[in-house]
């Protein structure tokens, strides 16, 4: 049973760290936008902003995926359903994405 705990806690902890990774990529694309938007020359892209965004879009989806398939192993035989924090993680996977795209076709203007 004590090794059944830990296989648990062993996925539910990688859902946790791959959902902070992906907080910390995006705060971090945020300062490295801001960053970026006093120091870019005119017509420069931010390639380092959406390359962050995007990593953080993908440790979301990698995180939501790993929770889809254990969430049985977890509930098992219980009428709990995924809640609202599942659904809104595979909301803000396409956004973090699309918002990553959207940095990298952006051009800084004067």
């Amino acid at each position: 049973l004590s090794n059944q705990v830990f296989l648990l806690l062993e996925w539910l902890q990688s859902v946790q760290a791959t959902m902070v990774l992906s907080v910390i990529f995006s705060v971090l694309s945020l300062f490295l936008f801001f960053c970026q938007l006093f120091t870019l020359t005119k017509g420069g892209r931010f390639y380092i902003t959406g390359f962050f965004q995007i990593l953080a879009g993908l440790c979301v989806m990698s995180a939501a995926a790993i929770y889809t398939v254990r969430h049985s192993e977890w509930h098992v035989n219980t009428g709990y359903s995924y809640g609202f924090a599942y659904i809104l993680a595979w909301v803000a996977f396409p956004l973090a994405l699309l918002s990553g795209i959207i940095y990298v076709i952006l051009r800084k203007r004067e």
